[in-house]
């Protein structure tokens, strides 16, 4: 029954999203972050003539190394991002803020110290990233180019094993793609 719920509440939120005025960005993501990287492909919806909503689903790969809780943190997981955008000038072009928030379901292989044999283990969680970014993007016919910066906090809501690293994070992020009218 949740699932079906769900379903449709995303379904209704995908159909809205697609036939309400205003211009189409489809293209691709990359974010990268001092211990990771996170590609995608987005879809951005302009309505009216400064504000736009966002759709990313990707993926997110990650090496903390030694500045998790553990000596050594690597791993990956698939997520999705959902975002608002307000742009200065009207045709959804040039310097923009935005807030947005990525939910990933990762797993992280740990190595909790440098002893022989290590001890070693898996977690499995869900990371709630709440992000403020800024940045310019570029229109030049119907293809775009979108530098930004982000600003926000991986927070660890649900952990299945150890515990594992979370805090703040800063995102440097290209986007590019085609816009459709």
């Amino acid at each position: 029954m949740k699932k079906s719920i769900t379903f449709t509440v995303l379904l209704f939120f995908t159909s809205t999203f697609l036939i309400a005025q205003g211009s189409l960005d489809f293209g691709v993501e990359f974010q990268a972050y001092p211990t990771g990287i996170m590609p995608g492909v987005r879809l951005e919806k302009n309505f009216s003539e400064r504000h736009a909503l966002h759709l990313r689903v990707g993926a997110n790969i990650f090496d903390h190394r030694d500045w998790g809780k553990h000596f050594k943190e690597t791993g990956s997981g698939y997520g999705f991002t959902l975002g608002y955008k307000r742009y200065f000038q009207p045709g959804h072009k040039r310097w923009f803020l935005g807030l947005r928030n990525d939910l990933w379901f990762n797993q992280v292989n740990w190595t909790k110290d440098i002893a022989l044999p290590p001890f070693t283990g898996t977690t499995q969680i869900m990371v709630v990233q709440p992000t403020a970014e800024g940045g310019y993007t570029f229109v030049k016919n119907h293809l775009f180019f979108t530098p930004s910066l982000g600003f926000g906090f991986e927070i660890n809501t649900r952990t299945k094993g150890e515990p594992t690293g979370e805090g703040a994070i800063v995102l440097l992020g290209i986007t590019a793609g085609y816009r459709f009218w």
